[in-house]
């Protein structure tokens, strides 16, 4: 299934996509796509239902981050070799782990707004995992199953804020519209290798990033198991696992985003995002 929630800011509603890509609304069966609707045994009961039984919905509606009430957006950094030589950076022996606030969760389509005073934000195409039942120090073969589906995430982030302010990536990560997610969540069974997925950046037109997730450094499964052991996954808890080669950062010269510049990422099955850049605005 693709799962998703669309309307306005705030006000968004749960949806599904049909077997032909139109938008059916799922109002009438669960209030929302929270940590609740993600567990198997909700999932398999939306499984069953008829697409054709729901109201379509009109329209090209704004389509919002796909799982309510996210507790944690965590990220995996320099989880592709290629990347860790492109940043100058070494291949870290275990994951990187950083948090990105749940203030910087945006749609797949809004806008990403530079934060003030930016000189280096980037762009950053990764594949985005979606918790969808507890895990806590769980194996690495056990790992899959703790997992609802997957989705686009741009991993937006300013580089002077994160690495030449201080040792916390934190800082140039979680700004304001810096995780667009989404434009929808894929069921995990649609899914049946999560490393056997190409994904790929564009901007302005130019194709920037092209990998696959074939490349990590540490698995999907190894990722959902190892973060696992220094905090408790929950449902609707999202980790970000690391970008191919292709930022501005590695460009020589660096090249970095401008009001003006429209980004558009995919992944194999998991959709497109498009996000206009837009100079910072106060409010």
């Amino acid at each position: 299934m693709k799962l998703l929630r669309y309307g306005r800011p705030g006000k968004e509603k749960p949806g599904l996509l049909d077997q032909e890509g139109r938008l059916r609304d799922l109002s009438s069966v669960i209030p929302d796509l929270g940590p609740t609707e993600l567990s198997d045994k909700v999932l398999r009961r939306l499984a069953k239902i008829d697409p054709s039984t729901l109201p379509l919905v009109r329209g090209t509606p704004r389509l919002g981050v796909p799982v309510a009430a996210v507790g944690k957006f965590i990220g995996i950094g320099l989880n592709y070799s290629d990347h860790a030589a492109e940043a100058g950076m070494p291949i870290p022996k275990e994951p990187i782990v950083f948090m990105k606030a749940t203030t910087s969760l945006s749609g797949a389509n809004d806008p990403v707004m530079l934060p003030r005073g930016s000189k280096k934000s980037d762009w950053e195409v990764e594949l985005g995992v979606v918790i969808g039942t507890m895990a806590r120090s769980v194996s690495e073969k056990d790992a899959l199953a703790h997992v609802a589906g997957y989705c686009i995430v741009n991993d937006v982030s300013e580089r002077e804020y994160q690495l030449e302010r201080g040792s916390q990536w934190d800082k140039g990560k979680g700004c304001d519209t810096f995780g667009p997610v989404g434009p929808w969540l894929v069921t995990r069974d649609e899914v049946p290798n999560p490393q056997r997925l190409e994904l790929w950046l564009e901007l302005n037109g130019e194709r920037v990033q092209s990998g696959n997730t074939r490349t990590m450094i540490f698995s999907v499964a190894k990722i959902v198991s190892y973060v696992s052991r220094f905090m408790t996954l929950m449902p609707g808890d999202i980790i970000t696992t690391g970008t191919p080669p292709g930022v501005g950062m590695g460009m020589k010269p660096q090249r970095f985003l401008k009001r003006g510049d429209e980004m558009v990422l995919g992944i194999d099955g998991l959709g497109e995002q498009r996000q206009a850049v837009v100079a910072y605005q106060a409010g």
